[in-house]
């Protein structure tokens, strides 16, 4: 007799043991004419089916599924007729479902998680039929004297609404931080378009539960996935708001456009389609003087070719920049900056020493920068002797 007993204990210990690894679901559905149902597990948001049970005439059916940690299930006859399941290992989940649609009218037990995603669905589908309702009623005030005042107050009603949904799924949200289910209340929608939570500041909400849930489930596909959503939405955050300063920044666009030694305005940008060498110096500087002469040679070789020399004097006397232009002789286009004292395209380039340069290739992107003697004349080889 003991020995029986031992064995018996044993066997009930060894039966724990297996049903760790497990969650079973019994349900029932009151005249339902279909004969299977099925369970999809969500790997991430794609359905991918795990198993079918028969449902017997008095609409019983029975699951055991083999599960490694908390995960969403979808229990249904199709991707239309379904509700979801949060379901954990030891669950024994019970389902009573009163309708053909399974979704409207069915009561959930044995699954904390599962409960939680019901109260979800059933609190936005509430708010949905109010919307709907409303929208009904303002098509038809639409059409009908009065208007002009009923509109607007119907407007009114409708953001109420949508405000309320939004505050209920928040307060869903901080007080389920440890639940997966609170990664369903991040991405309801009232309808394809729109989100529930759709402020950009409830993006922090996206953070906290990210935050809480990688503690608790750092494995979980879902709780990785929403990892990386949250580093998406904050790196769009980001761009956003650096596309907006940008619009908000005057203009200042890489295009010098000056006078020359005849006082003729011309800008750099005026020679597109050609490859340009944008050159910044002064006649005060020996290096400057004696990088123009090798300029020249430079400009002689391949000028006919598609080369241009767009150069940008910084000294404050004007007659001394004009007077070593022509003493020089120099072949380019010989340009000033229009206050020498405060050099706004020397600025613009970040002009440290002189003498400074930017190649421009033929649609104006700049190619290289501060290339100069036998590196310089390297790189026009590359270009036109190919």
């Amino acid at each position: 007799m003991k020995r029986i007993l031992f064995l018996l204990a044993l066997a009930l210990i060894f039966s724990g043991c297996n049903n760790k690894g497990k969650f079973a679901v019994n349900g029932v559905i009151k005249d339902s004419k279909e004969k299977y149902i099925y369970l999809n597990r969500l790997d991430v948001d794609t359905p991918v089916l795990i198993d079918s049970a028969k449902i017997n005439r008095k609409g019983s059916f029975y699951f055991s599924v083999k599960a490694t940690g908390a995960d969403f299930y979808q229990l249904g006859f199709s991707s239309t007729n379904f509700i979801t399941l949060l379901a954990e290992r030891g669950e024994k989940i019970n389902l009573l479902f009163n309708g053909k649609n399974l979704f409207e009218n069915y009561k959930v037990g044995g699954s904390a998680g599962s409960v939680k995603l019901q109260v979800l669905d059933l609190t936005l589908a509430d708010t949905k039929r109010k919307l709907d309702s409303l929208s009904t009623i303002y098509t038809k005030a639409s059409q009908e004297t009065g208007f002009d005042v009923k509109g607007p107050l119907l407007e009114a009603e409708f953001n109420a609404l949508i405000k309320t949904q939004r505050k209920k799924n928040i307060e869903f949200i901080l007080n389920n931080l440890n639940s997966l289910a609170s990664i369903k209340a991040l991405y309801q929608r009232i309808n394809p378009e729109t989100y529930v939570l759709y402020d950009q500041h409830d993006l922090q909400y996206l953070k906290i539960v990210t935050d809480s849930l990688t503690r608790r489930y750092p494995n979980s596909k879902q709780v990785q996935a929403l990892a990386r959503d949250f580093e998406k939405e904050m790196n769009q955050m980001y761009l956003s708001q650096i596309e907006q300063i940008s619009k908000n920044l005057p203009k200042t666009a890489l295009d010098p456009d000056l006078k020359n030694i005849a006082g003729n305005r011309i800008a750099l940008s005026s020679l597109k389609g050609k490859y340009v060498l944008l050159t910044f110096w002064s006649v005060q500087s020996r290096d400057c003087i004696e990088e123009n002469l090798q300029l020249k040679e430079f400009y002689k070789l391949y000028n006919k070719k598609g080369f241009e020399i767009y150069q940008i004097n910084l000294d404050e006397n004007e007659s001394d920049w004009i007077k070593a232009v022509r003493y020089d002789e120099l072949p380019w286009i010989s340009t000033r900056e229009d206050d020498p004292k405060n050099p706004k395209n020397a600025v613009l380039f970040n002009v440290k020493t002189l003498p400074a340069n930017y190649l421009f290739n033929k649609e104006s992107m700049i190619v290289a920068s501060n290339i100069h003697g036998r590196p310089l004349q390297l790189k026009l080889e590359q270009l036109f002797n190919k």
